[in-house]
């Protein structure tokens, strides 16, 4: 947690798996990280709730610090 707080607090997660086959609410929470389409990229704030959606959806998407 230390260096994402140097950096500003702040965590890039990209989409790297297709959302088809997986479950209703897995995409509900890729489309709440504001991730649409395959590789793209969202720099979102650090916070407990977005670490819980990663956390949820960790099979679909990649976090690049």
């Amino acid at each position: 947690m230390a260096k994402n707080e140097a950096a500003g607090g702040t965590v890039k997660v990209r989409l790297v798996k297709g959302l088809r086959g997986s479950q209703a609410k897995h995409r509900l929470s890729v489309k709440a990280l504001g991730l649409n389409k395959l590789n793209d990229v969202r720099e979102l704030k650090d916070s407990p709730q977005v670490r819980g959606l990663i956390n949820k959806v960790h099979y679909l998407v990649r976090v690049e610090e």
